[in-house]
């Protein structure tokens, strides 16, 4: 399993993970989604490696914008 961290901004509120977490885990690979509004945190775990555009897309779908964590 491949953990990937990323920082949303615009979040907050349950709604805004919820919109989020749904978008992101329709990602292939996506194995689970964990995201929390107060920190603005997205932690990905997937089967194998994701692009990374696949994520930020899947964020901006979702109604808000996102930055890989290195």
């Amino acid at each position: 399993m491949i953990t990937s961290k990323y920082v949303v901004t615009g979040m907050t509120c349950g709604h805004c993970e919820l919109s989020v977490r749904e978008e992101v885990s329709e990602v292939g690979e996506v194995e689970a989604v964990e995201v929390n509004a107060k920190t603005g945190d997205l932690i990905v775990t997937s089967s194998g490696p994701i692009d990374d555009a696949k994520i930020l897309t899947a964020v901006d779908e979702a109604g808000y914008s996102a930055v890989r964590v290195a």
